[in-house]
């Protein structure tokens, strides 16, 4: 005989739940407002066709001016309202504008478009297109009291009205964007590259820090104090490990890696690590192309964040049981060989989780390229080209569509790896 529980308990389950949504409705928000909604924004401006200066919307500019300067009372000057268009590609539409005349000045006639109304005067100038100026002149009489008063035709502002089309909130798309970056063809070198840097950068952290965890796995004497030097790279400020690096691989006489290297004979001349693009030798009959600043970045990426791995690969380490290498050992079993088929499957999760976390960052990597290269000598990555597109260039509908391709990147990798990513044995 089944028992089924009362009405009222699924009614307080119902109202628990609901009182849990209404109390992570703000966190909802918050991940809403920082996370979603500039990446909604990103994805609306590279469907525009939007420069740096379309940041602001388009306004009618005044500039108002007295036309010969006023000398004595009688004379017959012009005053001018020159107006212009802020943008250069949006029309204004619809401008009008009131304005109060200056004490002192009588008004001769008034242009068809304006209207006199004791000392105010409103004037309907209709469109005006991107780029364009218009003037527009009135005749005016100068009486004593300017004169004797110094008042200028800037005391009072004109107070204008306009309708215009704001190109980052109106509803027309483009393509041409993702059309331009796809059709250029330097957008596939610095996709390649961009895959370069980023898988060689993962592996090479990956590599350092599981021979790190390893060396430090086991007691010794002074383990602490390595432990710290060891996480030197990845505390340290990047602008200070980056100015050091440059320091150190200057090609100058001021270079230290290069004075070394030609003391000790390795190399007769200086070696730009940073701004050579290959670097060209023969082994064994064979020319051989090798892409010198970039393996130097990469080598940097590695080098700076290694410690990161280092630190999660041995926690995972010192929390695996040390009976089966103790067995192991009995066996006969070599060092590589507990590695390999002991310590190695323990640690498949972690660094499966690591290479996710680190192929994410190492392909949003932007500093550490721009500090010591700038993206030249063939390391702009994605990246750089967004800052190239959207400040150097002031595309920033460009720059948006870049970081689109960034993020269906980055988005497609997280989708395959979580798919194929193996399972931690422990």
């Amino acid at each position: 005989m089944h028992s089924h529980p009362p009405k009222h308990v699924g009614s307080l389950a119902k109202r628990e739940r609901f009182l849990a949504y209404r109390m992570l409705l703000p966190t909802f928000l918050i991940v809403l407002s920082i996370v979603l909604l500039p990446l909604l924004a990103n994805f609306w401006i590279s469907f525009k066709a939007v420069e740096l200066g379309d940041l602001r919307a388009a306004r009618p500019m005044f500039n108002e001016q007295l036309k010969p300067r006023a000398k004595e009372a009688g004379q017959e000057v012009i005053l001018r309202y020159r107006i212009r268009n802020s943008s250069k590609k949006e029309a204004l539409s619809d401008i009008k504008f009131n304005d109060e005349l200056p004490a002192g000045l009588s008004v001769l006639s008034v242009p068809d478009v304006c209207a006199l109304e004791a000392r105010a005067f409103s004037c309907d100038i209709g469109t005006l297109e991107g780029g364009k100026r218009l003037d527009l002149e009135i005749p005016v009489l100068v009486e004593q009291s300017f004169i004797d008063n110094g008042i200028r035709p800037r005391s009072s502002k004109p107070v204008a009205s306009y309708e215009t089309v704001n190109v980052l909130t109106s509803f027309s798309f483009t393509l041409a964007n993702f059309q331009k970056i796809f059709s250029a063809d330097e957008f596939w070198t610095v996709l390649r590259v961009s895959f370069y840097y980023t898988i060689f950068g993962t592996v090479g952290a990956l590599v350092l820090g599981l021979f790190a965890a390893q060396i430090l796995n086991t007691s010794f004497f002074g383990r602490p104090i390595l432990r710290g030097l060891f996480l030197f790279p990845y505390v340290a400020p990047v602008i200070a490990v980056a100015f050091a690096w440059v320091l150190l691989l200057d090609a100058g006489p001021g270079g230290t890696f290069n004075a070394m290297l030609k003391q000790m004979g390795a190399i007769e001349g200086p070696i730009n690590f940073l701004g050579q693009k290959h670097l060209t030798f023969e082994l064994f009959g064979f020319s051989f192309k090798f892409p010198m600043a970039l393996s130097t970045v990469i080598a940097f990426e590695a080098w700076r964040y290694f410690p990161l791995s280092f630190l999660f690969i041995l926690a995972r380490m010192q929390s695996i049981s040390t009976d089966m290498y103790e067995a192991a050992e009995m066996d006969g079993a070599t060092p590589f060989q507990q590695f390999w088929y002991l310590s190695l499957p323990q640690l498949v999760g972690i660094l499966s989780v690591l290479f996710l976390l680190r192929f994410i960052w190492t392909f949003n990597k932007f500093d550490d390229i721009f500090l010591l290269t700038g993206g030249a000598a063939g390391t702009r990555t994605l990246t750089v080209d967004v800052y190239e597109q959207a400040f150097a260039v002031s595309n920033l509908g460009a720059g948006a569509a870049v970081a689109v391709v960034v993020f269906v990147v980055l988005l497609s990798f997280a989708i395959l790896f979580f798919k194929f990513s193996p399972q931690d044995d422990g």
